[in-house]
């Protein structure tokens, strides 16, 4: 009895991260920090938002569910976290291994160190004091797959002998000449988690957000803060993507509670509605009490 009861309460655990990520080759939640809650997605008219709670830190967690390194370039706000920079896909991000989770935790400012991110009002967002106010309330993913040198081969050059000749490797690059390689200079990471500013063919960034939901908003609009700086160690890697544009883009937007509720995204418990129980006459689960004195 007690192995299902544990087994119940991993595969349960397990059921409830899954149902609280979004993607698909790689999978993107929003933590609120400060509590540790994973925040629920709501998905309305085609897209996911979650309630963010005004002061709070919160951290992006990104999985890569694939066997192989990714990369992915990050913004807030429509704002690159590592560069600062408004945000493009062609920009630096960061690598991670195959199956590798972690938390971006603030807006990069050195190789050991982050502004945390806070849920704040609008007006005092980092994107809207540096005169970039269109796009808060928005993060954006784009996951790139890398591209892998692949060996080519050639004859070696001055054997006389009738023997077959040994191959020799040829470096992928000089070989193709007229391919379009994405090369990648050094760049940050974080904790094992690399990142990695690559070079790719030009591409039109677009904007990670969509038309504003036409609603009453009581409140100011959430937006995400510059807050106190911490300790956030990263190393630099490589990395040469597969292709110029994106393999999937992942967006959640985010507001306060009372805010997407004014909108119609969630719907909040009437007061006083009355609790209902489906096994009424039955004893709730009891657990060993603690002894007397």
């Amino acid at each position: 009895m007690n192995r299902i009861f544990l087994f119940v309460i991993l595969v349960g655990l397990a059921t409830t991260c899954r149902a609280q990520a979004v993607g698909g080759i790689a999978e993107v939640a929003i933590v609120d920090r400060d509590s540790g809650a994973v925040l629920s997605p709501h998905f309305y008219r085609g897209e996911y938002w979650v309630a963010g709670r005004p002061g709070a830190r919160y951290a992006i967690e990104i999985r890569n569910r694939l066997g192989e390194r990714l990369l992915a370039v990050t913004s807030v706000d429509g704002v690159n976290v590592v560069s600062g920079a408004t945000a493009g896909w062609d920009q630096t991000g960061y690598v991670f291994s195959p199956g590798e989770r972690y938390q971006i935790t603030g807006w990069r400012k050195t190789d050991a160190e982050v502004a945390a991110f806070t849920f704040t009002d609008s007006p005092n967002s980092y994107a809207e004091r540096t005169g970039r106010p269109a796009n808060v309330g928005v993060i954006g993913v784009a996951i790139f797959r890398e591209r892998r040198a692949q060996p080519l081969y050639a004859p070696m050059i001055g054997q006389s002998s009738g023997q077959p000749e040994a191959p020799r490797a040829v470096d992928s690059d000089s070989a193709l000449p007229n391919e379009s390689m994405a090369k990648a200079p050094a760049a940050r990471a974080a904790n094992s988690a690399a990142a990695a500013e690559a070079k790719v063919s030009p591409a039109t960034p677009t904007a990670v957000t969509s038309s504003m939901l036409r609603a009453p908003v009581p409140s100011p609009k959430l937006g995400t803060g510059h807050g106190e700086r911490e300790y956030s160690y990263v190393n630099r890697t490589e990395f040469s993507r597969l292709q110029a544009q994106p393999n999937e883009v992942i967006r959640v937007r985010y507001d306060s509670l009372d805010n997407l509720v004014a909108m119609g995204i969630i719907r909040r418990p009437r007061p006083g509605a009355p609790t209902v129980n489906p096994f009424p006459v039955s004893p709730e689960e009891q657990y060993a009490p603690d002894p007397p004195g």
